[in-house]
């Protein structure tokens, strides 16, 4: 299974270049933190494509992502992202077939210990191993096909749109 890191909340990290209240982003990735401790048989491989706020992502790392995952030989493939916009992530790649995409994130560093980035990816890796070809989301304790799922910005929750 392909693990592809863009960034967001789930990869941020306590402050320790630049001091004060600002987040930096971890050297070693939130998720292979997670599945290294955990006693699992799955053989993961892990890419990471850029480490920004999904905020800041351009489509110029979203092709990136797409080129990614065209080029694995991979039909599995998991990629974390902030939040904000994991959406437009999935609407981006929505043309691809003939791979089960599974995008999460988490709304609290996986540093601190009241996070659901745990819970999110194990979520993520159950529903690449089940589901068929498509795009999905994995999060808030849900399993989102990708074009019926919202951002309720109020809540923070992630809404079924059928």
């Amino acid at each position: 299974m392909l693990i592809i890191q863009t960034g967001g909340t789930i990869d941020k990290d306590y402050p320790k270049l630049s001091g004060g209240y600002a987040f930096e982003f971890s050297e070693e990735m939130a998720a292979k933190r997670i599945l290294n401790n955990v006693n699992h048989d799955i053989d993961f491989e892990f890419i990471s494509v850029c480490k920004k706020d999904s905020l800041d992502l351009t489509d110029f790392e979203r092709t990136e992502i797409r080129k990614v995952i065209l080029s694995s030989s991979f039909d599995r493939i998991i990629i974390t992202h902030g939040t904000d916009t994991i959406v437009n992530t999935a609407f981006f790649l929505a043309d691809i077939r003939d791979k089960i995409i599974v995008l999460t994130g988490s709304f609290k560093p996986e540093r601190f210990i009241d996070s659901d980035a745990s819970f999110n990816l194990g979520m993520a890796v159950g529903a690449a191993q089940c589901l068929p070809y498509g795009i999905y989301l994995a999060i808030n304790a849900r399993i989102f096909e990708y074009d019926k799922v919202k951002r309720d910005f109020q809540t923070g929750r992630f809404i079924d749109t059928q």
